[in-house]
């Protein structure tokens, strides 16, 4: 519970950050004010997307389950908060092309980021093997 906490406080300061580096570059392209309702939603989704992202990888400490499952639970608790906020907010436009479209791209980032902890995991697992067959 207490890494669940954690994570999850990290997860809100995260998002909050990367609120803040959005609001950053409005500014800084030209945008010279801020609608404050817009501002305070936005910042609500991105620190909620911060924790939602950050505490769904725990599903791959659980140890009594297999990779897929563990895959497969990360994956629609991920998704499915993250679509029904971003739908929420705004972030997605509510059509079929919008929302295709958005599936596509999450799903080939969840690939790409699942491939790259993946093969880094294998690697260090291989690394470690080694070392104890050195000993």
């Amino acid at each position: 519970m207490k890494r669940f906490l954690l994570q999850g406080a990290a997860g809100v300061f995260f998002g909050a950050f990367l609120m803040t580096l959005a609001v950053f570059a409005a500014v800084w392209t030209g945008q010279e004010s801020l609608n404050g309702s817009l501002f305070v939603k936005n910042a609500i989704g991105f620190m909620l997307c911060g924790w939602l992202f950050a505490v769904t990888p725990l599903f791959f400490e659980i140890q009594s389950l297999r990779l897929i499952q563990q895959t497969a639970l990360h994956f629609f608790a991920a998704a499915c908060p993250y679509f029904v906020l971003a739908f929420t907010i705004g972030w997605v436009p509510f059509n079929l092309q919008s929302a295709l479209f958005a599936v596509l791209v999450f799903l080939l980032i969840y690939v790409i980021i699942w491939l790259s902890f993946y093969f880094y995991f294998k690697r260090e697992a291989r690394r470690m093997n080694e070392k104890l067959n050195r000993l």
